[in-house]
């Protein structure tokens, strides 16, 4: 009883300090919230004109800032659905096989009717154990959340939340408007900033709040800044933090481009189809987290045909394959511009030579 108490009261204590980077991030704002709305425009500023457009554009971006910064921390990362859990059969038999190669059997035989993709870099299929569940595409086990979260990017102390499918739209705008707001108190600090230095204002007690507020923005601007676009670059890619620092292994192998369908598509994937919601923190991406399409080389020749009897996609002017499993509405626009579905022209037999790897074995991935 008591070693359990003491777990509880380590685990209530983890979890209070999780929240230090946040409450310093909100310390931050609220101070700089002060010293540019209170010092600089109420007490400093004498232009009522200047003062009215500097508080209204302040405002703007504040709001922007702070509505993304909370969807962000507050957005619950998504997690598998039922349908990739193990049933308690199932876990039963896996953990009663000690060979690699049986237990692969058995979770080859429970994915075959999943849309997965991905592998082990062994050619393995994904399997988490401490979910017990089998890995979606692009799903990660987090260590802190310990739980498998659906396109993970990575977990994140100043939200102190992991990044993923639910919220990575929200983390990009974070990092767009805060950095639009650091800028734009910068250059609108800075004039004030250098008649401070030079004396050309009375020393109040504006002068150091004004001074400082001109330091911090300018600082996390030029952090913020190359942040931003290290992820506007990854959403050209279509790729995810993790996916950079491990390329997504396929059956033919890993293949860094494996999901990017375009730089159109890509963005459309994380934003939406309506542009009229990409600039609000509003959940649009397309798709579940559970599914992507995929630009692979070769088809998976453990990926059964769709239901509907339709198989890959061919196309005479490239060798992308796509899930042959349907996809929601949304995702499946990011199929269109020239590309169709074809009949297939024969099924596969799902004892099909090769399928069977005695090298495999199940990896403990993150």
């Amino acid at each position: 009883m008591a070693p359990s108490g003491s777990r509880n009261i380590k685990r209530d204590c983890r979890r209070v300090l999780y929240w230090i980077p946040v409450l310093f991030i909100c310390l931050i704002v609220a101070w700089s919230y002060y010293a540019y709305v209170v010092q600089l425009c109420i007490e400093t500023i004498e232009n009522l004109g200047e003062k009215i457009v500097y508080l209204v554009a302040y405002h703007v971006f504040f709001i922007m800032f702070v509505w993304a910064y909370w969807q962000t921390i507050f957005t619950k990362p998504m997690n598998p659905l039922k349908e990739f859990h193990l049933s308690h059969l199932d876990k039963e038999l896996l953990e009663r096989e000690d060979r690699g190669e049986s237990q692969q059997e058995i979770l080859r035989r429970i994915a075959k009717d999943l849309p997965i993709y991905t592998r082990t870099t062994s050619g393995a299929i994904r399997y988490c154990e401490r979910c017990h569940l089998v890995k979606p595409d692009r799903c990660h086990h987090c260590s802190v959340c310990d739980k498998c979260i659906l396109k993970m990017d990575h977990h994140c102390p100043w939200v102190n939340n992991c990044v993923g499918f639910s919220n990575y739209k929200f983390f990009t705008l974070f990092l767009a408007y805060s950095l639009l707001y650091c800028l734009f108190v910068t250059a609108t600090d800075l004039q004030y900033f250098i008649k401070f230095w030079t004396n050309g204002l009375p020393d109040t007690q504006a002068k150091f709040h004004i001074m400082f507020l001109f330091f911090a923005s300018s600082m996390f601007s030029v952090s913020l800044a190359s942040l931003f676009s290290y992820h506007c670059w990854l959403v050209c890619k279509n790729r995810s933090t993790l996916e950079v620092f491990r390329a997504p292994a396929f059956r033919h192998g890993t293949d860094k481009n494996g999901f990017s369908l375009g730089v159109s598509k890509n963005l459309r994937q994380v934003f939406g189809d309506q542009k009229k919601y990409w600039l609000l923190p509003i959940f649009s991406s397309q798709g579940d987290g559970c599914s992507f399409p995929t630009c692979l080389v070769n088809a998976d020749p453990e990926q059964p045909a769709s239901p509907s009897g339709h198989a890959g996609i061919n196309s005479d002017e490239d060798t992308h394959q796509f899930p042959a499993k349907p996809l929601r509405e949304s995702q499946s626009r990011l199929l269109s511009n020239g590309q169709t579905w074809t009949d297939s022209e024969g099924t596969e037999d799902k004892d099909r030579e090769g399928t069977s790897n005695p090298a495999m074995t199940i990896e403990k991935e993150t």
